[in-house]
């Protein structure tokens, strides 16, 4: 693509509730050769293949030496379709900091759209906690936790339905 030809879909999809975002990452090795074929990995076929992700590019920097081995970072500026697509890279890639570039000013959200989102957010939070309780607690301990769980969703599902009623 063109610097025009990104110019107008970035305007377009940022018209449109997206978001332009300057993302800084850092990574962690005892192996300086792996260090930036990890980081390219994890851009050019995880983050970019992210749903959501208009597209992204960035720069990685080279390693450098570390006490307990070597560490490298990128910057990396992603076009995203909405908010919901920002808030699962940020749970799921965990970068080091964020710059909003585009909107500028304000940024609106709907009131459908802020619903889904925050439902993302609890999804992502519930799989987050599934996953670390599967590996820390006992079986049946974890047992009693997915049926607390069960039961948690069977009420959040009567509750949507007595409120659409």
């Amino acid at each position: 693509m063109s610097k025009s030809e990104v110019d107008q879909v970035t305007d377009e999809t940022v018209g449109k509730g997206g978001l332009l975002v300057r993302l800084y990452f850092d990574m962690q090795s005892e192996k300086e050769e792996e260090l930036q074929p990890l980081m390219v990995d994890m851009i050019n076929n995880k983050l970019l293949k992210s749903p959501g992700v208009v597209y992204c590019f960035g720069a990685i920097d080279e390693p450098l030496k570390r006490e307990d081995g070597y560490s490298t970072s990128a910057i990396v500026t992603a076009l995203f379709k909405d908010i919901g697509a920002l808030i699962n890279i940020t749970f799921n890639f965990a970068p080091a900091g964020m710059e909003v570039l585009k909107p500028e000013k304000e940024f609106k959200i709907k009131p459908a759209a802020l619903q889904a989102v925050l439902l993302d957010i609890s999804n992502i939070s519930v799989a987050y906690s599934h996953y670390i309780l599967s590996k820390v607690l006992n079986k049946e301990d974890y047992d009693k936790v997915l049926k607390d769980m069960k039961n948690r969703e069977e009420l959040g599902k009567k509750l949507i339905e007595k409120k659409e009623q």
